[in-house]
């Protein structure tokens, strides 16, 4: 039986229709503002995301709904994942505008691709079937790849452009081609039909295993896992600083949820095969990521191998199989969404007109310019290293736990060693920001917002870490 656009199909749907609207409201307004009244599109853009956030709240909860002809389903997952990704990006769009204007960007189009970008995370955290998942990727990516290239008169930003879309491309063919086959060999492109078909035939079906082998590569692309890392590093490092920081956050998110669409929703009953490619990229992605990170002194590309570690760590929580790994890999993916947004966030705080914070350098002495920032900036580095008691310890503990359940305790160790490199270049911050004399002594002058904005995702580090019950009861609710 067909669908309709009726009440039951549209009342799940609602912070989708939300931020439709309003991506679409900013960009007719925007046609009207003069250069004085930009700030208007960035006040609409704030009360929008509020909006959306009170929206989901209200229309989430109670039981799992599957609508548009099972095609689309609003879970307990989808709840907490499209809250946490309004939240991130409004703290991406606070740090945003004191930068953007003080460049000569502070145009509509900025806040109408992010929107449009943030519409299409929604899409992938509640798709249910391989095209609207497809759909709802290629709305992030198109977005993504004009916001790299947002700064026009940046000849590295137009590089990094070229190189994210053309790899960008890549990943989704191979996305493509992997669900192509899976629909050939299973005769369907919803993900309840796909789990009963991986479930019943197995790796008996060869077409299906190989179907899953490119899943498995676009996956990696999306998020940067290696060997599919090669874009990370130069779009970090070429794209404006506000879009790294929405880049580096919020799409890590989108990416959980299409792993988990994906891997466990769909081809739940090919677990032991995707575990063990999940395994080499793990291991690769915290290998690679940290040793190389170590050599950086540009602290884009430094945090972009951060991220590549990162990842590992996300897929030692899937791979696991089991309901506590996935909710431990939901946690970590929340947690680094956050993080990412405060380090990336200070840099867009302590820059200025003419100047952009992109080395290891100029982060010294930053005590003496301004403490409460040097603060906030050391808490991140802490929970990014997994020092207690900040979340990062504690996001780290949960997805090693949920490892050694399922008998990997070798994979665990291994772990725990490479995330011992890695503390090595966050400590190296907190040391430049503490102990080196400052490059400068010119003050800060961010705005207020950015200030509060990045005093809360400072603390939230401390409180998470302290008090992480709250969080993770949410991450467990989602798969229990």
């Amino acid at each position: 039986m067909p669908f309709t656009f009726d009440y039951a199909n549209l009342t799940p749907i609602l912070p989708e229709i939300a931020i439709l609207v309003l991506a679409s409201t900013v960009l007719v307004v925007d046609l009207y503002l003069t250069e004085d009244q930009k700030g208007v599109n960035h006040v609409l853009t704030i009360v929008g995301l509020l909006v959306a956030i009170g929206i989901t709240g209200a229309v989430g909860g109670g039981e799992r709904q599957v609508v548009f002809d099972g095609s689309y389903v609003r879970d307990a997952m989808s709840d907490v994942l499209k809250i946490v990704i309004f939240i991130v990006s409004l703290f991406a769009f606070v740090y945003a505008k004191d930068y953007l204007r003080d460049r000569d960007m502070w145009a509509g189009e900025y806040y109408v691709l992010g929107l449009f970008a943030v519409l299409g995370m929604l899409i992938m955290v509640s798709a249910n079937s391989l095209l609207v998942i497809y759909l709802g990727l290629e709305l992030l990516a198109l977005c993504l790849y004009a916001m790299v290239a947002f700064d026009r008169e940046s000849v590295g930003g137009s590089e990094a452009a070229m190189k994210y879309f053309v790899l960008g491309a890549l990943g989704s063919g191979m996305l493509l081609y992997g669900m192509s086959m899976i629909y050939g060999a299973t005769g369907s492109i919803e993900l309840a039909t796909v789990a009963r078909a991986a479930a019943e035939q197995g790796i008996a079906n060869k077409v299906l295993v190989f179907g899953l082998a490119f899943l498995i590569i676009g996956i990696g692309f999306k998020f940067g896992a290696v060997p599919f890392h090669m874009w990370v590093p130069d779009v970090y490092q070429g794209a404006p600083t506000p879009v790294v920081l929405f880049l580096g956050s919020v799409p890590k998110i989108a990416a959980f949820a299409l792993a988990i669409r994906l891997l466990v929703d769909g081809l739940g009953g090919l677990h032991t095969d995707w575990q063990g490619m999940l395994i080499i990229l793990a291991v690769l992605s915290m290998g690679l990521g940290n040793l190389v990170a170590i050599a950086q002194t540009n602290i884009k590309r430094m945090l972009a191998y951060s991220t590549i570690s990162h990842v590992g760590f996300i897929f030692l929580g899937l791979l696991a199989g089991s309901l506590q790994g996935y909710a431990a890999a939901m946690f970590y993916a929340i947690v680094y969404a956050v993080m990412a947004a405060g380090a990336f966030g200070l840099l867009v705080v302590i820059s200025r007109r003419g100047f952009d914070a992109e080395n290891l350098d100029d982060l010294k002495g930053l005590n003496e310019r301004d403490s409460w920032y040097a603060a906030m900036m050391a808490l991140v580095m802490f929970s990014m290293a997994g020092v207690p008691p900040t979340v990062g310890f504690m996001a780290k503990l949960l997805v090693l736990e949920a490892v050694v359940r399922v008998d990997l305790v070798w994979l665990a160790l291994l772990a725990v060693f490479f995330s011992i490199i890695g503390a090595f270049y966050y400590l190296r911050i907190i040391k430049l920001m503490y102990f080196d004399e400052p490059m400068t002594r010119e003050p800060l002058t961010a705005g207020a917002g950015a200030r509060v904005a990045l005093s809360v995702n400072g603390l939230a580090m401390l409180a998470l870490g302290i008090f992480p019950a709250s969080l993770l009861s949410v991450c467990q609710r989602a798969f229990s």
